[in-house]
């Protein structure tokens, strides 16, 4: 049986010394990167069947459910977070970017052992479309990846989520969609527009651009667009102020 090779992105080097014995003393190749941009390098020059995700990975740094939403986005390899943090809201954004575990530290040997195991017998093409919403295309209903969603746009009492290849109309208010959508990726601008964060071109206090299509930015939201440009939503590829 081939050996299969886990990636822990640890920024504590005790931590991951430790989570590096236990995967190697149960037969795993382990590769280490202590943050963000180290991880995505690694994941481009290395086949990585799981990865262990630390959720904090160091003051002014890619944090680790970015990591996850990148790995999701480019990689659709399995991960989980292993973490010090337990609170419900931290947790809800974690598991918001689809992840095949949730373990808290300290950790028993083989309750990380066992969460991995059952992380790679998965197939990794579920990860990669991630949480979904169902909308009508022609006569069907389907599952849309969040994802693909550039932008939504309030009409009336719907919302047109607009993608790069289609508009799908769904019977829904800003508030309502809001609530089930991942802060980490979405952000309401406007009273009529929320944005995919990591699908913005450009930005300034009045608007951003998406694709090319100027969409409004209300005062009451400029505070929450500031906050788009801050490291650990941008680790490698920060969008520019026009």
């Amino acid at each position: 049986m081939t050996t299969k090779t886990v990636l822990i992105v640890e920024d504590d080097f005790l931590n991951r010394r430790l989570v590096k014995k236990t995967l190697y003393d149960n037969g795993y190749d382990v590769l280490e990167a202590k943050n963000a941009a180290m991880a995505l390098s690694m994941l481009s020059q290395y086949k990585v069947d799981f990865i262990l995700l630390d959720i904090n990975l160091g003051e002014g740094l890619a944090d680790g459910i970015s990591l996850g939403q990148e790995i999701i986005d480019q990689f659709a390899i399995p991960f989980l977070y292993l973490t010090a943090y337990d609170n419900r809201a931290v947790m809800e954004k974690a598991i918001a970017t689809a992840p095949y575990g949730y373990i808290t530290k300290p950790f028993k040997s083989m309750d990380l052992i066992a969460a991995v195991a059952l992380g790679i017998r998965q197939s990794p093409r579920n990860v990669k479309s991630g949480p979904t919403i169902k909308v009508k295309h022609n006569e069907f209903m389907v599952d849309l990846p969040i994802g693909d969603i550039h932008y939504i746009e309030a009409d009336r009492n719907y919302l047109l989520l607009n993608t790069p290849k289609e508009v799908y109309k769904i019977r829904s208010t800003i508030k309502q969609i809001m609530e089930h959508l991942p802060s980490a990726i979405f952000v309401q601008i406007h009273r009529a527009f929320i944005v995919n964060r990591k699908k913005i071109d450009k930005f300034n206090v009045r608007c951003v651009l998406v694709n090319n299509k100027e969409i409004p930015v209300s005062r009451k939201y400029v505070e929450d667009i500031s906050m788009i440009i801050a490291p650990s939503f941008y680790p490698s590829n920060q969008p520019s102020i026009p």
